[in-house]
């Protein structure tokens, strides 16, 4: 998989905590740079682990499934693309509050279980997963951290559009695994 592929991935990947993030700031009345630096942290660190966490099962499973792999990776990024689109343009977001420790432990989590699918994916992609979780991990970092200080300075627009953005790119990597699959 080539590095641009790879940074894709990271963005869409990265829209939900980008979200998360522009909520917790415009919770913040002024920015406060500490916070910001650790809502990053605990975004950016999950969503490096959770595709290493994904590959290392999906290797048990790879001599099981090898031979629909492309299907499996179509549908699960497929299904993570539809549903950051789905909660972006039907749910209604909560109102912004500031997140505690435990709480940005549980945002983390739910924000970066689409990258545990995408670290499955990997395993039949026959990636390597070094490169992807320092580029997944860090891309989300900065997102994140701008998500924060974009959201003590905009608007609440920001958050929707992003997932649907998201959404949209992970649909369109999986349709283009299955592509070049079934005809290259």
């Amino acid at each position: 998989m080539d590095f641009v592929t790879i940074l894709m991935i990271a963005v869409a990947l990265a829209m939900d905590a980008f979200a998360v993030s522009i909520t917790n700031g415009l919770a913040m009345c002024t920015l406060r740079i500490r916070y910001a630096l650790l809502i990053a942290l605990f975004f950016g660190s999950f969503q490096a682990v959770m595709p290493l966490l994904g590959w290392l099962a999906g290797l048990t499973l790879k001599n099981l499934i090898v031979s629909i792999d492309h299907w499996i990776a179509f549908a699960l990024l497929s299904f993570i693309g539809g549903k950051m689109i789905y909660e972006s343009a039907i749910l209604k977001k909560e109102e912004a509050k500031l997140a505690s420790i435990p709480t940005l432990f549980v945002l983390a989590i739910a924000t970066s279980i689409d990258a545990f699918a995408v670290g499955i994916t990997f395993v039949f992609l026959n990636v390597t997963i070094v490169m992807p979780i320092l580029v997944i991990g860090t891309v989300t970092f900065i997102i994140s951290l701008s998500g924060v200080i974009l959201g003590c300075r905009a608007g609440k627009n920001m958050s929707g559009k992003a997932e649907i953005a998201g959404g949209i790119i992970l649909v369109a990597i999986g349709l283009k695994i299955l592509i070049e699959h079934l005809f290259f």
